[in-house]
């Protein structure tokens, strides 16, 4: 009897995330696994035993097309943070114990920096009880911010919908008033997706006035100074701010707001209100309305604006995953490495979790201007090929048809 397969989504969702799903899905079949199990709700939801025959759910061609083009987590997702197996054994044990119940040969967690913690963790504990499962990463992230790959799937659809809102500008231009509209893009502590507000601009747009992002210490008197000195030129103005500017010291821009912020299984603080605190702010120092907009989880899910590129590398990175792992590979993750950017050509490698798992990469400062306020051409090179071509929803009564689990336990 050949062995199951196990596949788990992890972190924050992502517009291409499930297409990912079926890239390992469809490549497990395609090799022999005898079942493909879903973790429902991650690795908390495996420890719970609660998991899903995805061929039960999956049972046609049309499944996985809507699979593919349907955003956020389908097996649900959690944010689980796995202890050291030489601190507490006995989580392993029990995880262990349900993968030998289901006769797993291959496990597929698909996520971010946490996520690879997690595969990091299981290949190391699965070598020293001589375990002859096969532990594999399959990377997702809307920030970008995973080292040894180029990109992460997920960070070109968001891409994408960002530039695209970003031509806001017509709209914060229209009465030619001094006007701030200050724009809150997510990404933690890589200003990825904050730099994508640079791809607005084109020739039936501006572009917007200022780019704020986390690799660069932010000074809010500095920054009112900059605004002010801009309306001189320009009365109507438009920032993209990154949720996680911080100041010297290390704060949270947000943190200087009187919100609670929660934290979260990682010690990830909540960010929010970094945009209505610095619309504020510039409003009582300076003779100007504002307006705070905060994109929040619409960017990072929004499937009608589904890059192509980025649903068809989600999809290849669970295929070469599931690849790796029939062939023995374990403890590692897929990378997507860039062959040239004109024309766009990428392929994949694998990479040990030790060089992504809890490390961050950071937008290089050389892909800023002097003053730090916009990106480069280096910038835009690299970012424009993400965001090419659509992939249409499959539109039923004029809204955008999913798929989703309806009896998930």
């Amino acid at each position: 009897m050949g062995k199951n397969a196990i596949v788990g989504q992890s972190g924050g969702p992502t517009s291409v995330i499930n297409a990912s799903l079926a890239g390992v899905f469809e490549s497990c079949k395609s090799r022999g696994a005898e079942i493909v199990y879903g973790m429902c709700n991650g690795v908390a939801g495996l420890l719970e035993e609660r998991v899903v025959d995805l061929s039960t759910v999956l049972t046609d061609d049309l499944d996985i097309e809507l699979l593919k083009r349907t955003p956020s987590s389908f097996l649900g997702s959690c944010r689980y943070k796995l202890p050291d197996w030489h601190e507490d054994e006995t989580v392993y044990k029990k995880l262990f114990a349900i993968l030998e119940k289901l006769n797993i040969g291959y496990f597929f967690y698909i996520g971010g920096n946490d996520s690879m913690d997690t595969i990091g963790k299981l290949a190391e504990y699965g070598e020293r009880i001589q375990s002859d499962i096969r532990f594999m990463g399959v990377p997702k992230t809307i920030d970008n911010d995973l080292m040894v790959t180029d990109h992460t799937p997920g960070y070109g659809s968001a891409a994408k919908y960002i530039g695209v809102v970003m031509k806001m500008i017509r709209d914060a231009t229209v009465y030619g008033t001094k006007y701030v509209t200050v724009v809150e893009i997510m990404g933690r502590n890589a200003g990825w997706l904050t730099a994508a507000a640079a791809l607005a601009k084109s020739d039936d747009c501006e572009g917007v006035d200022m780019i704020c992002l986390p690799e660069v210490p932010f000074n809010v008197e500095h920054f009112i100074e900059k605004v002010r000195v801009m309306q001189e030129k320009k009365p109507s103005i438009v920032i993209a701010v990154s949720e996680g500017v911080k100041l010297e010291d290390g704060r949270y821009v947000c943190e200087l707001a009187d919100d609670v912020h929660a934290v979260d299984a990682f010690g990830h603080k909540a960010l929010t209100g970094t945009a209505r605190y610095l619309a504020n702010v510039v409003a009582r120092n300076l003779d100007t309305k504002t307006r705070c907009i905060e994109l929040s989880t619409l960017q990072r899910c929004a499937g009608h604006l589904t890059s192509r590129t980025d649903i068809t590398e989600a999809y290849q990175v669970g295929g070469a995953a599931a690849k790796a792992a029939f062939e023995g590979v374990t403890g590692q993750m897929v990378a997507l490495k860039r062959i040239s950017n004109s024309p766009y050509q990428c392929t994949t490698e694998l990479h040990p979790i030790s060089e992504v798992a809890n490390l961050e990469k950071k937008v290089p400062l050389s892909w800023m201007n002097a003053n730090h306020t916009q990106m480069t051409d280096e910038f835009l090179a690299y970012a424009r090929p993400l965001i090419q071509a659509e992939l249409t929803p499959l539109y039923i009564a004029g809204l955008p048809h999913h798929i989703y689990m309806k009896n998930q336990k």
